[in-house]
């Protein structure tokens, strides 16, 4: 916490009510920063003399401007204060105020002192117009969208899942779900029951989104700091959102609520934080149909239902839609979905003939650039595969050469596999090669003697393009191989550090594996970075479509057999007071 203009770490005693200690922090990075101070600090520049000749220079009203917190990263300062920039938008009858920057203003706000320190007015171009930035739906003109009939989902006899406290049971699967500030959802105790053994078997010991790093390209004055850390600054639990029933989530969830602390220490409520349903989108289990036996063919089917927990967390302009999904296989699926608001840069261009320089941004309606820019989020994966002793293995499919003068065949491949015995040997960069990254228990195996274990299926890649020494990169270093694996330990829970607002990239997942230490058979972590890059295009103004990308964990040799054969097709539901 800070007070005092220091930052304290405070150990607390729950049960017996103590402070443990309470030290001073004098290490790099500053903490999260808290919804009371972003407030404060986005009010100061509308009572700021030279802020507010500013705006009337532009022939703007003050009363209309809105203003947003923005962190200023880390450029080889030794030390830096506590500040923050903020940049002012022009409401004037908009609600999409984001495409609306007032561009060339950029304020310095110092976080302990509460007050403007520095001031800079560079240039002046056109605030872009509000025309067609409305994404409300009673706002909108025609022509419509050719509408769809309405679909519900029923379940007549309530959801298949129950909830104890924060414990879910569906399925044969059991976890425990809480709420996280900085992390939002966090799963954790996860076990599924294996009914050829009678027994429920551990999966994963803890699992969510250790950082989210969104690094902005570009290099003019009022922008080039605008690189966030989203989790250790802004906190994706405490920019989460009450979820709207129907909207965000089916007819069919049930709700779940979640508690933060505010600055003054006292807890707040957010309604509905996150929702659980069952998902049933006429997808396909398993399925055979044989046709070739003797007067007969057999088809069976059976349909695939999961569960998934979802969280919405708005950080800024962006919505991050965060689903866990626990389906019958064993498998488990993360899928994040980016929507909301692009970061608008204002331009005097309102043609794209008219550019002949470079703009680190693509022109998306008059006077108005999206900017490019990455996301990539780090999930801390703590699998313990039937146990905590674990180790990983890298499976890599080799080609082979035929040279058989009795086999026609010129090539075929066979699976060669790696078990890392050192951080260093499961640093893992992804792209085109055909390789399997699984999480194994040594010393369990099956009745045919595979080793038991759980195994990470990437969706798309992408990898970071800045330099190793830019500054931007030095702080999101973890994001420079797409999968790591650690042995645990308590303290290593957040990938781009403890504290990184202003951060040195001094206490990161890249930092933490330069002491190569022993993965093989021990309790070990999971760190798999997604990401994209992203080129904005029209389609994504005034409001984004939702893009996903996401990653699964299936079993790998964790079960004798398909553990979904024995599922039984679901009896057929019907209307209340309906005969057909």
């Amino acid at each position: 916490m800070r007070t005092d203009a220091k930052t304290h770490e405070i150990i607390v005693d729950l049960t017996d009510n103590l402070i443990v200690s309470d030290k001073v922090y004098n290490g790099s990075g500053y903490p999260l920063l808290t919804l009371e101070e972003q407030t404060a600090a986005n009010e100061l520049p509308l009572t700021y003399a030279p802020f507010i000749a500013s705006v009337k220079k532009r022939g703007l009203n003050v009363s209309e401007v809105i203003c947003s917190s923005f962190t200023i990263g880390w450029y080889g300062e030794k030390r830096t204060k506590r500040v923050l920039k903020v940049m002012c938008y022009y409401i004037d009858g908009a609600v999409n105020f984001y495409m609306r920057p007032i561009e060339g203003i950029t304020a310095t706000v110092d976080l302990d002192e509460m007050k403007i320190t520095g001031y800079h007015d560079r240039l002046m171009v056109p605030v872009p117009k509000a025309d067609g930035t409305d994404y409300r739906e009673s706002m909108q003109n025609p022509p419509y969208d050719t509408g769809l009939k309405g679909m519900t989902v029923f379940q007549p006899d309530g959801p298949s899942f129950t909830i104890d406290g924060h414990t879910v049971r569906w399925a044969n699967w059991e976890f425990h779900l809480a709420f996280d500030m900085r992390a939002g959802p966090v799963i954790s105790l996860a076990s599924i029951y294996d009914p050829e053994k009678d027994e429920h078997r551990s999966v994963m010991y803890r699992a969510y989104l250790s950082e989210l790093f969104v690094p902005y390209m570009d290099l003019t004055e009022e922008w080039y700091y605008t690189t966030f850390l989203d989790a250790g600054e802004f906190g994706i639990g405490l920019c989460a959102n009450p979820l709207k029933p129907l909207r965000d989530c089916p007819e069919n969830a049930v709700f779940m609520d979640g508690y933060f602390t505010m600055q003054d220490g006292k807890p707040e409520k957010i309604s509905n934080v996150f929702c659980l349903f069952e998902r049933y989108a006429g997808d396909i289990l398993w399925r055979h149909t044989e046709p070739a036996l003797p007067g007969d063919t057999i088809t069976e089917v059976r349909q695939e239902t999961s569960l998934v927990v979802r969280m919405v967390s708005t950080v800024a302009n962006y919505d991050y839609i965060i689903d866990w999904e626990f389906k019958q296989t064993g498998t488990i699926k993360v899928t994040i979905g980016l929507s909301g608001l692009l970061a608008i840069k204002g331009s005097v261009y309102t043609h794209k003939d008219q550019i002949n320089e470079e703009l680190y941004a693509q022109l998306l309606a008059e006077n108005t650039l999206g900017v490019h820019h990455d996301h990539f989020l780090s999930f801390h994966l703590d699998l313990d595969v039937d146990g905590d002793a674990n180790s990983f293995i890298k499976t890599n499919l080799k080609p082979v050469r035929v040279n058989k003068k009795d086999v026609p065949r010129k090539s075929y491949w066979r699976p060669v596999n790696d078990m890392a015995k050192t951080e260093s040997e499961a640093k893992i960069k992804l792209g085109l090669g055909a390789s399997e990254f699984v999480v194994v228990n040594p010393n369990k195996k099956t009745k045919v003697g595979n080793y038991i274990g759980y195994r990470l299926i990437p969706e798309s890649v992408s990898s970071p393009l800045l330099s190793d020494d830019d500054f931007e990169q030095i702080r999101g270093g973890f994001t420079k191989y797409n999968l790591w694996v650690t042995p645990y330990n308590k303290s290593e829970k957040w990938a781009g550090g403890l504290l990184v607002d202003q951060g040195h990239g001094d206490d990161t997942l890249a930092k933490w594996t330069l002491r190569n230490r022993g993965i093989e058979n021990k309790d070990i972590v999971l760190w798999y970075t997604l990401g994209f890059h992203h080129v904005p295009h029209q389609e994504d103004f005034p409001v984004m479509p939702t893009l996903s990308s996401g990653f699964e964990l299936r079993p790998t040799n964790f079960f004798e057999r398909n553990p979904v054969l024995k599922v039984k097709v679901p009896k057929q539901v019907k209307w209340p007071n309906c005969t057909k």
